[in-house]
């Protein structure tokens, strides 16, 4: 390609016969048409690698965590770590740093990963090997004791309850997610892709009976640079700074916050525009979060961590409805799901701030209790745990509703194979959205869950945390619907947990204790929402739910909270299902569906619903489908920490976490390199072929009058 200057000159500076130009055209052509097909080339040298899923970074008030790569991606020899002692090849021996390594899943530990990001300098990034089945130990990236510094007990509210002193709920946590990497770390799928890395680390790079391997060697680039950097008060000001001085349309921040939007609805309607304290309204508030995380970005199952708890609550809410339409309860029932609750509260502690504001739809004042519906998956002897907060119920008053409740929990287990206990001794809550409730005032209020002590969850936020782990099987060779319809041991099980809170929630409000063994959870129903949160949501059932298809996957859900005025995937889900499960359908058209909100002919009556036109089921013989109206109590509010409100962006009292920007798309590839001795030969050459390219050009340029003059006959020559 370096002769091509030399030809431009031939062609342009003097005139050349036809034959001349018409070779000089097709030459040209040629070595475009070869240039222009350099994918193929670059096919050849490179193999991308599609199935990775990065480690992102993320900030709070005081520092940064998670990782990134350079600017133009880190580029290290593969070195496949076959065991701890194996490391010392990658961190001192290995003569062509720095690697790239890649870890089998058993490897992937905190006191490997502390000594690889010891060693950075001799570590480009790391590509850890995700297994297809879940491993037999232990593994959690999260802290030991979650949330620790949001909760309620601290050094003014029980300090020697402060601190996980008194249990440590999360044993098998090991911190690894709130590490700070200046490499990246990325997940690989076990599949076709991985064996063709592994083949090329034993070809190429695989060190034998004490012989250096020899190049070329087989290298990996990954490529996950972030933008923000230091804490998210450094963040947050350069956002700012942007916003006033970008001269660019689009506002160049480096980090958003996190948040996303609570849900919530009520057994009976509630003026949703009217915010603030409600005279002689009595409201418990059922809650459950919505969200989890992983070590790797968008890698958030949380099957026993979120999904058990709220599809408990689902399920209960769905329990209720009838009983809650045919009787006039004493007091209002108020489902809320919270979102962002793994980083530090983010939900929760929103709608506290709300409700002491006066932009909620009821203040505190209102709130008389509160159960919270949490890890329920795994009961060990079909057995949950009832946790309350001993500080609190030292308060008379507050200790006899708590009991209240407690009774009420007991006896909603008759004629189901659960049972509910206290733990014997007092401890405090586990991490949960009540304690944000318990900070602004000491409300009555119990947490279920399947643990007495430490969570009986191992894999708590992190990858493995899925429907294995919930025992979610079906039998083999069926189709998607029979999976569908097909009730699993699970669903029967999480069931009876639902019934237990729909009858304790129906008590609670003022229900007759009679009606209790008539209120029972629809284990078919629970199956139907176990399979579209924890195996894919595109499902036949779903998909009749939902306004458009386009939102449902074939994948199962991924509940990290993501960032500020985003709709997640989980809340949109949950959503539509709790509108579906506890509303009526409306028989008008799609377009008065649309408008039914403003013809309401009741003023008092105008904001107490929201209308969804939903897609329906397929008609029979066709693939048009029913719609049809639901009208609801459901609604929104803000999921965005407070901190962000209030601009306090060091704040010790409310969440500060945002979320690093980055380019559009994280890449890793996989290719040959030669020895460096061999890139200096290579670049030699290339230079001395351009200085010749260069100096030929400029000899031929100068010389054109003799090199390209043209014979002229005499003007008096005759023939």
């Amino acid at each position: 390609m370096s002769s091509l200057p030399v030809l431009l000159v031939f062609f342009q500076t003097r005139k050349m016969d036809l034959v001349s130009k018409k070779w000089i055209n097709t030459l040209i052509f040629s070595l475009f048409f070869i240039g222009a097909d350099c994918t193929s080339v670059e096919k050849k040298i490179y193999v991308h690698l599609n199935k990775t899923i990065p480690c992102v970074r993320l900030l709070n008030a005081t520092h940064q965590i998670g990782c990134q790569s350079s600017l133009s991606g880190n580029v290290g020899i593969l070195h496949v770590l076959e065991s701890e002692e194996n490391l010392d090849w990658v961190l001192r021996t290995g003569p062509n740093p720095p690697y790239m390594v890649i870890l089998e899943y058993q490897l992937f530990s905190r006191s490997i990963m502390m000594k690889l990001k010891d060693g950075s300098g001799r570590v480009a990034g790391v590509a850890v090997v995700t297994p297809n089945a879940n491993p037999a130990e232990g593994f959690s990236p999260h802290t030991s004791c979650p949330n620790e510094n949001t909760g309620v007990y601290s050094e003014s509210y029980s300090p020697s309850m402060a601190h996980c002193n008194v249990t440590m709920w999360n044993p098998f946590g090991n911190g690894l997610s709130y590490e700070e990497f200046d490499f990246p770390i990325f997940s690989m799928k076990d599949d076709n892709e991985t064996q063709l890395i592994r083949q090329c680390y034993m070809d190429h790079n695989r060190w034998l009976n004490g012989s250096t391997p020899h190049y070329p060697l087989c290298a990996m680039e990954l490529n996950s640079h972030m933008y923000a950097v230091t804490d998210t008060v450094t963040c947050m000001r350069r956002n700012q700074i942007s916003d006033k001085f970008s001269l660019n349309t689009a506002n160049e921040f480096v980090c958003d916050p996190l948040g996303d939007f609570n849900v919530w609805a009520a057994s009976k309607p509630l003026n949703a525009t009217a915010k603030g304290h409600k005279m002689s309204e009595s409201v418990v508030i059922a809650a459950a979060r919505l969200d989890s995380r992983s070590f790797f970005y968008d890698v958030a199952p949380g099957a026993q961590s979120a999904a058990s708890g709220f599809i408990a609550l689902l399920a209960a809410a769905h329990a209720l409805r009838n009983a809650t339409q045919d009787t006039s309860l004493n007091r209002t029932i108020l489902y809320t799901f919270f979102q962002g609750e793994t980083f530090d509260y983010i939900g929760s502690s929103r709608m506290v701030y709300d409700m002491e504001k006066q932009q909620f739809v009821v203040d505190l004042d209102n709130v008389h209790s509160l159960l919270e519906v949490g890890q329920v998956g795994l009961r060990a002897n079909s057995r949950l745990w009832l946790h309350s907060d001993p500080v609190s119920r030292r308060n008379t008053s507050v200790d006899d509703e708590v009991k209240t409740l407690v009774e009420n929990l007991q006896s909603s287990v008759m004629g189901l194979n659960v049972s509910v206990s206290e733990p014997n001794f007092s401890q405090p809550l586990p991490p949960s959205s009540f304690q944000r409730f318990l900070r602004s005032r000491p409300i009555p209020g119990v947490v279920i869950q399947d643990h007495q002590s430490a969570f009986s969850n191992k894999f708590y936020e992190s990858m493995y945390d899925n429907a294995d782990y919930l025992s979610l099987s079906y039998p083999q060779n069926m189709t998607q619907e029979e999976q569908l319809e097909f009730i699993t041991e699970t669903a029967k099980a999480l069931a009876e947990v639902a019934t237990v809170v729909a009858r304790a929630l129906y008590k609670q409000a003022g229900g007759d204790q009679s009606r209790l063994s008539t209120i029972n959870a629809d284990a078919r129903i629970v199956n139907y929402i176990l399979y579209s949160f924890l195996v894919q949501s595109n499902n036949t059932w779903l998909q009749q739910m939902v306004t458009s298809a386009s939102s449902l996957k074939n994948r199962p859900t991924n509940f990290y909270v993501g960032v500020e005025n985003q709709l997640s995937e989980p809340t949109h889900l949950v959503e539509h299902v709790l509108a579906n499960l506890t509303g009526s359908v409306v028989n008008v058209t799609q377009d008065d569906c649309q408008k039914q909100r403003e013809n309401e002919s009741d003023s008092e009556t105008k904001h107490l619903y929201k209308y969804s036109w939903v897609q329906g089921a397929v008609r029979p013989n066709s693939t048009e489908r029913e719609g049809f109206c639901v009208r609801s109590t459901i609604h929104r509010s803000t999921a965005v920490s407070p901190a962000f409100e209030l601009r306090e962006y060091a704040s010790k009292d409310y969440s500060t976490w945002t979320e690093s920007r980055w380019k559009s798309n994280f890449k890793g590839r996989v290719f040959l390199v030669a020895s460096h001795q061999l890139e200096m030969l290579t670049l030699g050459v290339g230079v001395g072929v351009l200085v010749t390219s260069l100096l030929l050009t400029y000899i031929i340029s100068s010389k054109a009058d003799i090199l390209f003059s043209s014979q002229r006959e005499p003007t008096n020559a005759t023939y």
